[in-house]
């Protein structure tokens, strides 16, 4: 299927000179939704997943799904002060400053395969950070997955010596 046909591009959304790609036109079409996270969970149970992550909260989005579908527990990756128990954390840095992701401390037991979705993967730093917290559980980052990969923004040279699978990529 081409799923690139099921993404709107917002010109100049959230701000002059970026092409947003709108991921909700996709999950309105139930045929085409189903089939991409399907196609997420055969990459899933390939890299041989024991668990799903995904960052808050696009990667919700594909990543419970998928983790339904493989009968395998779901990892909410989220901002500070959104978890309710003992949490790790890792600062990282976006354009203007920087923000800090968590993961409860009892989510991943040493040695478990964890496979990353997400919708988007631009410049990796939510996904850079959500693998430190996955490795300072003893987690193993299986594979990375996403919808769609915006080339050209060093996402995936960011994630280096980590296998990434993308559904659509884009030149941007």
């Amino acid at each position: 299927m081409d799923f690139k046909q099921h993404i709107k591009e917002v010109a100049d959304y959230p701000k002059e000179g970026i092409s947003f790609k709108d991921i909700t036109s996709l999950m309105q079409d139930g045929v085409a939704y189903k089939k991409a996270v399907d196609e997420l969970v055969t990459y899933a149970q390939e890299r041989g997943a024991e668990l799903i992550a995904g960052p808050e909260a696009r990667g919700f989005v594909v990543g419970c799904p998928a983790a339904y579908a493989l009968e395998i527990g779901f990892v909410p990756v989220r901002k500070e002060g959104k978890l309710p128990r003992e949490t790790v954390r890792v600062a990282y840095g976006l354009e203007y400053g920087t923000d800090i992701l968590t993961m409860h401390k009892d989510s991943i037991k040493p040695g478990q395969q964890v496979v990353i979705l997400d919708d988007l993967l631009a410049t990796g730093g939510t996904i850079e950070a959500t693998i430190k917290m996955i490795e300072q559980l003893g987690g193993v980052v299986a594979g990375i997955g996403f919808l769609i990969e915006l080339d050209g923004l060093g996402g995936r040279e960011r994630l280096e010596g980590y296998d990434v699978f993308s559904l659509i990529r884009y030149e941007d």
